[in-house]
């Protein structure tokens, strides 16, 4: 049961909701009762996955550019466009950054990276990011 709590944390953490999966992790971690394998899995996956539903958010953004409430000019569409252009596809493996992370996902929908790539950047970023999180809570947890 703690797995898909996790999976559910990293997988709403992922897409434009706010959440907050490294927390879960660090208590699952300082507790010493999960296997640190099935964390990172059950993190990783939630997480792409919701990058995965954010991508398919960006595949459908552009239906509605024409209507009067979208919120995002023309311009300011070219704009992110160029960025996007300027550093290419592998920005996608910086997408577990805060802030950026999300909307970078949501630009590979919308300039329609091929999924097959979107997937393999994702998940190589986000799967060694929570290497990175799970080798500093463990680091943390031999202070306690």
């Amino acid at each position: 049961m703690l797995y898909l709590t996790l999976f559910v944390s990293a997988f709403v953490s992922a897409t434009l909701l706010p959440g907050s999966s490294e927390l879960l992790i660090t208590a699952m971690i300082t507790q010493g009762k999960a296997s640190l394998w099935w964390i990172w899995l059950a993190a990783t996956l939630g997480n792409v996955l919701g990058s995965c539903v954010n991508y398919w958010l960006g595949t459908q953004l552009l239906r509605f550019k024409h209507k009067r409430w979208f919120p995002v000019s023309e311009k300011s569409l070219t704009k992110a466009q160029q960025q996007f252009n300027k550093y290419g596809v592998y920005s996608l493996l910086f997408a577990w950054l805060p802030v950026v992370g999300d909307p970078l996902t949501v630009m590979g929908g919308i300039f329609k990276v091929r999924f097959s790539v979107f997937l393999l950047l994702v998940t190589l970023g986000k799967g060694a990011r929570y290497l990175a999180v799970i080798a500093l809570a463990t680091s943390i947890e031999k202070f306690i």
